[in-house]
């Protein structure tokens, strides 16, 4: 069964060139309005195609709505984006961005790269043990002696990049590559914040540091 390709957009020309060159590869699912995209997520696609600018309900309030009910990745389509734009795009739940006029082979080679990226997650659903703390990749969950640790999306998500890679140091523009998408800016400040968050979070029921600093160089796991 081939993976399930959801694109919105607003211009139908958009729409009928993706849905042309993809149709062979994946099964097309389209809408043309924020408020349509909202119905057509009941489909369970395996990734979507967002165009932000769009009339009435945009991309990033789509986005918002949906990302705390879908885990699949989320495209942007956007005509021009600033820094300060994509910080708040990937704040509101994308993945990467695609700017227009875009490249076909190039969407293509990225839808790929996420749906892969997808597929390594779930085969890595089973839950690994780590002394007190315990994660399962396929509930997104993190417990320690027992208790629940609530992490955000991307809280989690670095959590995950570091423990299926124990011992490897990431500096902050590789995580920040990896969990934010493929246009990541490497902005230190996000990784900091977050692993700030996440440890403050552990340390409330286990005095191990389980996100080490590897001082100038970065990151990794200690298990």
């Amino acid at each position: 069964m081939n993976p399930k390709l959801l694109i919105v957009d607003d211009e139908r020309g958009i729409v009928d060139m993706i849905q042309s060159y993809f149709q062979t590869q994946y099964d097309i699912l389209t809408a043309y309005s924020g408020q349509e995209a909202l119905k057509k997520v009941a489909c369970k696609p395996d990734l979507i195609l967002l165009d932000i600018n769009m009339p009435g309900m945009d991309g990033l309030t789509v986005c918002q709505q949906i990302r705390e009910h879908i885990a699949c990745p989320i495209l942007f389509l956007t005509a021009r984006i600033e820094s300060s734009d994509k910080i708040i795009g990937f704040q509101a739940g994308a993945d990467d961005y695609i700017v227009k006029p875009f490249d076909l082979d190039e969407l293509g080679a990225r839808i790929a790269a996420h749906l892969r990226r997808e597929q390594r997650r779930q085969n890595n659903s089973a839950a690994r043990f780590f002394g007190e703390l315990i994660l399962d990749y396929s509930a997104r969950t993190v417990t320690i002696n027992n208790q629940n640790i609530p992490l955000s999306k991307r809280e989690f998500e670095i959590v995950e990049l570091l423990s299926l890679n124990a011992g490897q140091v990431f500096d902050r523009e590789r995580i920040y590559e990896l969990v934010w998408g493929l246009d990541g800016d490497g902005n230190s400040d996000t990784i900091m914040e977050h692993i700030r968050k996440i440890r403050a979070k552990f340390a409330v029921h286990t005095l191990h540091n389980y996100i080490e600093t590897v001082w100038g160089c970065g990151y990794r796991w200690n298990a």
